[in-house]
């Protein structure tokens, strides 16, 4: 993996000198349902983190579990299909038990999905529809250097379900892959209209994110320095308001 590390003092180094001040931290999927780690990161900076953890929907009991997890500050959960192209993997009882789970303990189910997965979180998201659901990094949208309408039109669609957010991230993936990022755009304007402002938040994927050319500073500077359609109220909202009425509060 690049960068071979990335601590909480790496990324502190980083962000702090432009003004972020709390992060919301996703297990990495190499450490498998095995949060601890994570879970020291948020013992040893008490306020500066909130956790999206993984729990084994095929496990004994992936409730209690998200249920201990919620406890320990933990206010999401990352699910991702087993792999690219898989079908049916929101369909199983443990699945679906965590999705009623997260609405009950106010915890929010965080998708990282491609396109074609859209319709399946859709379908969830209606029959689930006290549960807050997270689409990351838009929906990898432009992951093949091609921003299709079609597939923005889907995930501006997700919009009539009041408890569904986007996460704008991984600006180093979509596109043509290039600071200042500018292209991506085109494709974050409509989701502004779709969700407003205060269902979109702002985010990096580091570690990803900082892997040269890629820097912390020039994902911040896309959403703060070139919206301009967007107000200053908007920004923060985006920056910063909705990730922590979601995961702060």
């Amino acid at each position: 993996m690049s960068p071979t590390r990335f601590t909480p003092e790496d990324l502190f180094a980083l962000s702090e000198k432009l003004g972020v001040k709390r992060t919301v931290l996703i297990q990495m999927v190499f450490y498998g349902n095995d949060n601890s780690y994570m879970l020291d990161c948020i013992r040893k900076y008490p306020g500066t983190f909130a956790d999206i953890a993984l729990v084994d929907e095929h496990g004994p009991d992936p409730s209690g579990k998200m249920r201990q997890l919620r406890k320990l500050g933990v206010r999401g959960i990352r699910i991702v299909p087993p792999h690219w192209g898989a079908t049916g993997w929101l369909d199983g009882l443990g699945m679906q038990k965590m999705w009623a789970t997260a609405a009950d303990c106010g915890m929010a189910m965080c998708c990282l999905v491609n396109p074609e997965d859209l319709p399946a979180v859709e379908r969830m998201c209606h029959r689930y529809p006290d549960t807050r659901v997270v689409i990351d990094h838009c929906a990898r949208i432009g992951g093949d250097g091609e921003f299709r309408r079609a597939n923005v039109d889907q995930l501006c669609d997700l919009a009539q379900h009041r408890n569904t957010f986007t996460k704008l991230s991984a600006f180093y993936f979509l596109g043509a892959k290039h600071q200042p990022y500018v292209d991506l755009l085109p494709m974050i304007r409509p989701l502004v209209d779709a969700y407003g402002p205060d269902r979109l938040m702002w985010a990096t994927d580091c570690p990803f994110q900082v892997v040269p050319p890629h820097t912390y500073a020039a994902s911040l500077e896309l959403i703060r320095d070139r919206l301009d359609f967007v107000t200053a109220v908007d920004r923060d909202q985006i920056l910063e308001q909705t990730a922590e009425r979601l995961f702060f509060t």
